[in-house]
C-alpha cells in the first residue's frame, strides 16, 4: 500500500496523540481541551496562521503551498466531538471521563488531519492554500453549520471541500464513495398527544392517550410503505414514546419523538406533510388532540461528480484500484458535513475501519493502522487538486 514514506515514519507519535484525545473525550462545542491539544501540535509543526472559536469552537488553520501562482483555496475537514456513553473497551488510553467517549472514531478523524498538517507544513509541495477545519458538535449539534454561518467558506476563500469518516468492518484502507447523495438527510419529530385522562376502570369516560397514540405509531408506518415511490429511500423511525406514570390512572397526555431520514428533498418535502396529516388525522377520530413539531437538522449529504472523480484517483492511488468503491449504496446515516457541501463542491468518502464494533457503540476504537492511509490521502488529494 504506497502511503507516504514520511507519515509513514511518525505514524507512532500520531497514534500516541490519538490515544491521548480518545482518553480525553469532549461533547459536541464543549472541546476546549481538545482544541487547545490541536492548536499545540499545529503551533510545534510551524503553522502560525491559526484562528479558533470559528462556528463557536471550531478551529481552522492554513498552510501555504511554495507558491500561490493560482490563488486557489481547498478545504479539508475532520470532526472532534464525542458521544454521551460509557466506554466497554477496556484499552489502556479508555475514557477517563465518565459518560463520554470517542465511539464515532473523531480523535482518529483528528489524528489523521493533524498527520497530514505536519506533511504538508514540512514538505509545501502544492500551488495554493490549504485549509485545516477542525470541527465541533457533528454528533447532533450541527458545528459544521455554525461554522458555515460563522463565514468559513468566504472568510478563507475556501474553493473546494473535502470529509473522510472512518467506517467500520470495511477492509483497513479500503474507500467508498458515490456521486450524488451519500448519506441521509436527519430530521427531529415530536408528537405530543392529549386526550382525556381518567379512572383506568371507567374507559368510556375517557380519551384513552396511549390508544391515540398507540394508532399513531402504526398509522405513521404508512408513509414507508404507501406513500413513498418503492425505489426511493425512507426511514421513519419513532424512538421514545413517554405517557403515564402508574397502572390505574389513564393518562391526560402523552409524548412520541423520532427521525426521519431521506435521500431525495421531495421525498423529505412528502413525509413531513404526511406526518402532520397523520398525526392530527387520527387523533381527531378518536376525539382527541395532537400536535406534530418538525425539525430539518441535517440535509443529504451530496457529493459533487468532478471532486468525487478525484477523491477516487488519489484513493486508488493509495489502496490501489480493488479497494477503491466508487458506487456504493448511500448510507442512511446522517452528516452534517452535508452543510458543507450545501457551500461548496467537494467529497465526502468512507475509509474501512476493518473489524471493529460499529459507530457508536461502547465497544467500539478508532483503528490507528487508519492514520498514515488517511494522512497520504489528505496530502495526496492536496498535491492533486493544487499541483506545484
Amino acid at each position: 500500500m504506497p502511503i507516504i514514506n514520511r507519515i509513514a515514519e511518525f505514524q507512532n507519535q500520531i497514534k500516541k496523540l490519538r490515544q491521548d484525545l480518545h482518553e480525553y473525550p469532549e461533547l459536541q462545542y464543549d472541546v476546549q481541551k481538545t482544541t487547545t491539544r490541536i492548536i499545540s501540535e499545529l503551533k510545534s509543526y510551524g503553522i502560525s496562521n491559526i484562528t479558533s472559536g470559528v462556528g463557536r469552537s471550531g478551529v481552522v488553520a492554513v498552510i501555504q503551498g511554495k507558491s500561490n501562482k493560482t490563488g486557489r483555496t481547498i478545504g479539508l475537514r475532520a470532526d472532534m466531538d464525542a458521544l454521551p456513553l460509557h466506554e466497554t473497551t477496556g484499552k489502556p488510553y479508555a475514557s477517563k471521563v465518565e459518560g463520554k467517549m470517542h465511539a464515532c472514531g473523531h480523535d482518529g478523524h483528528t489524528a489523521m488531519l493533524l498527520a497530514a498538517a505536519k506533511y504538508l507544513q514540512e514538505t509545501r509541495n502544492f500551488d495554493g492554500e490549504v485549509v485545516l477545519i477542525f470541527q465541533p458538535a457533528e454528533e447532533g449539534g450541527g458545528g459544521a453549520r455554525a461554522m458555515v454561518e460563522d463565514g468559513l467558506m468566504d472568510r478563507w476563500n475556501i474553493e473546494q471541500v473535502y470529509g473522510m469518516h472512518n467506517w467500520p468492518n470495511v477492509p483497513v484502507g479500503a474507500f467508498h464513495m458515490c456521486s450524488g447523495p451519500i448519506m441521509a438527510s436527519a430530521d427531529r419529530l415530536k408528537i405530543e398527544v392529549e386526550g382525556k385522562g381518567g379512572h383506568a376502570a371507567k374507559p368510556h369516560e375517557c380519551v384513552d392517550t396511549i390508544v391515540v397514540m398507540a394508532a399513531i405509531i402504526q398509522a405513521v408506518q404508512t408513509i414507508a410503505s404507501r406513500n413513498t415511490d418503492p425505489q426511493k429511500s425512507i426511514v421513519v423511525s419513532l424512538c421514545h414514546v413517554n405517557a403515564g406514570f402508574t397502572d390505574n390512572v389513564i393518562p391526560q397526555t402523552g409524548l412520541i419523538e423520532g427521525t426521519v431520514r431521506t435521500l431525495d428533498p421531495a421525498v423529505r418535502n412528502m413525509a413531513e406533510t404526511r406526518l402532520k396529516q397523520i398525526v392530527e388525522g387520527t387523533a381527531a377520530i378518536y376525539g382527541a388532540k395532537a400536535s406534530l413539531s418538525y425539525i430539518r437538522d441535517y440535509p443529504v449529504t451530496v457529493n459533487h461528480d468532478d471532486q468525487t472523480k478525484i477523491a477516487a484517483k488519489v484513493a486508488k492511488s493509495i489502496s490501489g484500484a480493488d479497494k477503491v468503491e466508487t458506487d456504493i449504496v448511500a448510507s442512511m446515516g446522517s452528516e452534517d458535513f452535508s452543510f458543507m457541501l450545501q457551500e461548496r463542491p467537494g467529497a465526502f468518502v468512507f475509509v474501512g475501519n476493518g473489524n471493529s464494533a460499529a459507530l457508536h457503540h461502547p465497544d467500539y476504537d478508532f483503528n490507528d493502522e487508519l492514520i498514515p492511509i488517511g494522512a497520504s490521502y489528505w496530502a495526496k488529494l492536496v498535491e492533486e487538486i493544487l499541483p506545484a
